[in-house]
């Protein structure tokens, strides 16, 4: 591949139309870096600048040796090759991807007692030694922690992993880095938080160096973009957006070179099978110059393939997935109300995001919708023929002791996927795991590796309903798109927590925000939530009421009785029930019509009820005994029953909407 520049950033010292740019400061300078654990080499004659005032965005796939490129910045690791020069009296702070688990006490006492160059003497220890240098730590830290809208007395243990990534965070802040260096920062963040430390990153004045899958975050933040490929390091010297479209232009350059050159290289190979016939020094050029090029190509590093994702789908649902009326929720008496008053029809089809703070009842909420949770208050009534799929948050379904291939494939030696039958390895080498990783015991794998284990394991099983519960989290963007694409393809119904804002973007259809015991409905993506969101909120601090809070609000999957839905969720969310006036009122009826659509709900009910007790039937092994006739006449009349059921939840979206 031939990017724009290499290494070193061959362009960076030029302005778009060619004049010199300002001479940028040195802080850290990468020459001829190389470093190998196992296998391939992970950074190979890497070189690199990074300049004063730098945002860099830094990509690559799963394991390609983005975090320990960051540890060889930092200087915590040493490179096998190469040198690492760094600008007298610059100070450099790393945030690390994982919150550690030996860290206690009050946030003052935490960034107080942190250990990171260029405290000015901060050490906790240093009070004796030094009391004004301490004193003058302690203002610094004061002023960060008012700075980054933390309570200085609240306790570290007991915090959400999006807070304690933030007291972290202020406490590399506060050590006054040159350099940060940030490693995953939006994990275990829910989207206000994200949004906080993007604001915060985007008035930050120091040099910062980030590694993130989230796209919308990179896209908002990085002036420039570094991206390991096979061992070397690709300056782009752009934003993300560029990148992408000069990403592709690359890919296509480099397939067709490559293409030519195993062109001639085969005619080279075709000429030596067929003997010396010229000219003995002609010909020994010639073989020479074979010699290289074979050489060349068995130096080549082949591009890492894509994951082949493919959730296949099960038996049709029936056209109503779930209906909640009316739902509340609580897990005690003496606690909070986590859904309150909350009532929802997800039909066939729909592709539901649900976001909302962390701790908020996100979760709970797609187990109530499951029935694996029982409300306090309301019902809830699941639809026929559902085949779940279900990822969970924590991949508790991922026994970290097992192999990759023992979770997979539950034991055996082969897997079944639809109508094929196939070993174990090679169905793992479609999620890019080699047979070697593949018998690693999860516990080894990185965080993207386990979300592929996991989507793997579900992928073996055909379902009509998929619940994926923060998917996206540690995936890189290739896999992330072609997740992305597979759920738009998928036929069935999506129920999607994610605090993904782009990916939330490209797959839902609508969105469920859970927050402060109450949840409300939106239609569209992420953007969409958001704007109707803050113009209603507008509204209340400009009017005293949400009258235009409704207008995007809608029952998940239709338009039934949508004025009255409207009215009564956003009345549960605390708002005027005027809103329901910027719904559209419904047609008006005639007498048969209404006699119709009055008796629709009970005959829905009768054909549900009738084909879950024929499949029922059908599922008894005794009933394969019975005559061929019989089974046969059976078949179509499920196939009828279905076709009326549609028909009848047709007319009743026509006669509502």
């Amino acid at each position: 591949m031939s990017p724009p520049s290499k290494g070193s950033a061959k362009n960076a010292g030029k302005k778009p139309n060619g004049k010199p740019a300002t001479p940028q400061r040195t802080l850290v300078q990468l020459d001829d870096i190389s470093i190998r654990y196992r296998g391939p080499t992970l950074l190979d004659g890497v070189s690199a600048r990074i300049h004063q005032g730098d945002r860099i965005g830094l990509l690559g796939r799963n394991g390609a040796g983005k975090t320990t490129l960051m540890k060889i910045i930092e200087g915590c690791v040493h490179a096998d090759s190469g040198a690492r020069i760094i600008t007298p009296k610059v100070n450099i702070a790393r945030l690390i991807q994982e919150v550690p688990d030996d860290v206690t006490g009050s946030v003052r006492e935490v960034i107080l007692n942190s250990d990171h160059p260029g405290q000015a003497g901060a050490a906790a220890g240093s009070r004796d030694d030094d009391p004004e240098s301490y004193w003058r730590w302690e203002n610094v830290v004061d002023k960060t922690i008012t700075q980054m809208s933390l309570d200085p007395d609240a306790v570290f243990e007991s915090m959400s992993s999006g807070m304690k990534r933030r007291v972290l965070l202020a406490s590399a802040i506060a050590a006054g880095p040159d350099i940060l260096l940030l490693d995953e920062p939006t994990n275990h963040l829910d989207i206000e938080s994200i949004g906080w430390l993007e604001n915060f990153l985007s008035k930050w004045n120091g040099t910062f160096v980030f590694i993130t899958h989230d796209r919308r975050f990179l896209q908002n933040l990085a002036t420039r973009i570094w991206e390991i490929d096979r061992g070397r390091l690709f300056d782009w010297t752009c934003d993300y957006p560029t990148f992408l479209l000069r990403k592709q232009q690359a890919i296509e350059a480099e397939e067709k070179q490559n293409a030519l050159f195993d062109k001639k290289l085969a005619e080279e190979e075709a000429w030596i099978r067929q003997g010396i016939k010229a000219r003995r020094t002609r010909n020994e050029g010639r073989v020479r110059a074979l010699k290289a090029m074979r050489l060349e190509r068995s130096d080549r590093r082949a591009k890492v393939g894509k994951a082949k994702l493919n959730f296949g789908s099960g038996e049709r649902s029936g056209a109503l997935v779930a209906e909640l009326e009316d739902v509340r929720f609580r897990y005690a008496d003496d606690q909070p109300e986590l859904i309150g008053d909350f009532s929802t029809q997800i039909m066939r089809g729909d592709r539901v995001g649900i976001l909302g703070p962390n701790g908020a009842g996100k979760s709970t909420l797609l187990r109530l919708i499951l029935g694996k949770l029982e409300p306090t208050a309301g019902t809830i009534r699941q639809g026929t023929r559902l085949n779940v799929a279900y990822f969970d948050q924590l991949r508790e379904s991922l026994d970290p002791e097992a192999s990759v291939a023992d979770n997979v494939g539950e034991g055996g030696d082969r897997i079944q996927i639809g109508d094929t039958s196939k070993h174990i390895y090679g169905y793992l080498q479609d999620f890019l795991f080699t047979p070697e990783r593949a018998r690693s015991p999860v516990k080894f794998l990185s965080g993207g590796e386990r979300n592929r284990a996991l989507l793997a394991k579900l992928m073996t099983r055909p379902a009509n309903l998929l619940v994926l519960d923060e998917p996206t989290n540690d995936l890189d963007y290739e896999t992330l798109e072609l997740l992305e694409e597979q759920l738009l393809a998928f036929d069935g119904t999506v129920l999607l927590v994610s605090h993904d804002r782009e990916f939330l973007n490209n797959v839902v259809s609508s969105v469920i925000e859970v927050a402060d015991g109450n949840a409300r409905e939106y239609f569209g993506g992420y953007d969409d939530y958001l704007r109707v969101r803050n113009e209603s909120q507008a509204a209340t601090s400009g009017h005293g009421t949400a009258s235009g809070s409704a207008a995007g609000a809608k029952p998940i999957g239709s338009n039934r009785s949508a004025a009255k839905k409207a009215t009564t969720r956003e009345t549960a969310a605390g708002e005027s029930t005027t809103a329901a006036t910027s719904v559209k009122p419904a047609r008006k009826l005639s007498f048969k019509e209404k006699s119709e659509l009055e008796a629709l709900p009970g005959r829905i009910e009768t054909l549900e009820a009738d084909i879950a007790a024929l499949h029922q039937a059908m599922a008894d092994p005794a009933y394969f005994q019975n005559p061929d006739a019989d089974f046969s006449a059976d078949r179509k009349l499920l196939a009828a029953l279905h076709e009326e059921l549609d028909a009848a939840y047709a007319k009743w979206e026509e006669l509502e909407g």
